[in-house]
């Protein structure tokens, strides 16, 4: 234990000037602040709707970028990296022979991708209710006061956060393994393309692609119920979330094996 968090903990060190870990950042304040301006310049379209017809409209201007492409292509990003520092360093057999397990530093690494993922979607939360809320004061005639949202938004995004770990797995492994910019990277923007149009034409196997599981995320999340809409409900475990699950599960078991017994130069 003590051999992971001091993985971990230099992890933070050795990225915490890279896009990688400021993208996890600006991205929540940039897509929050656009849409933002975006209601702002255009409340009279907005203001005929009830309180949660404002807040869906609202949110769904980051979740809809986040589930299509941006999710994909960040989750692409971190993986690599939070690798590409041993890489650009050529640090890996110094790291390996360090008298802490391999194991330590494998699981380190990669849940450190993991909380930059988890903090990039967690700020999205915090800054959509807090964008939300600030409309109400400048627009009084927006009502995004009178509702309450941010149940729903954790939900949301929690389940977004389980649709992208299939990728975060299979990029780890891949840009762990190949130090170039192009394989990792390039594979990865082609499978997101190829994800988003599989998802985007409701291909019925779709959901078994994990590069389709954030547009997937984003398309059944809600629950078919007959009740009010102040009843709305999240369906947070459905089969793309299973399998992005299962495969994040035996991609990173597999990639330990492969760290154990390969000769990392």
């Amino acid at each position: 234990m003590k051999g992971f968090l001091l993985s971990f903990r230099s992890e933070f060190y050795k990225t915490r000037k890279t896009l990688g870990f400021w993208g996890a950042i600006i991205l929540p304040v940039l897509i929050s602040s656009l849409a933002f301006v975006a209601v702002y310049t255009k409340s009279d379209n907005f203001v005929k709707m009830p309180p949660m017809g404002q807040w869906i409209q609202f949110s769904m201007i980051g979740l809809g970028s986040m589930g299509s492409l941006l999710l994909p292509i960040y989750t692409i990003f971190v993986a690599y990296s939070v690798n590409n520092v041993e890489h650009k360093a050529d640090t890996w057999k110094t790291l390996f022979s360090l008298p802490i397990s391999r194991w330590a530093v494998y699981s380190a690494k990669f849940l450190y991708a993991l909380f930059l993922l988890f903090l990039c979607l967690t700020l999205f939360v915090v800054f959509n209710v807090a964008f939300g809320n600030l409309l109400s004061v400048v627009k009084p005639e927006l009502k995004f006061n009178e509702y309450h949202i941010e149940l729903l938004l954790i939900q949301v995004y929690y389940k977004l956060l389980l649709s992208a770990l299939g990728i975060l797995s299979i990029q780890f492994l891949l840009s762990l393994l190949w130090a170039d910019f192009l394989k990792p990277m390039g594979l990865g923007f082609v499978a997101t393309i190829t994800g988003v149009i599989l998802a985007s034409n409701n291909w019925e196997y779709s959901y078994l692609f994990p590069y389709a599981h954030p547009m997937g995320a984003i398309k059944s999340m809600v629950k078919n119920n007959n009740g009010p809409a102040r009843m709305l409900e999240i369906d947070i475990y459905t089969k793309d979330v299973y399998v992005s699950l299962i495969i994040a599960v035996v991609v990173f078991i597999a990639g330990y094996y492969i760290v154990q017994r390969k000769s990392v130069k």
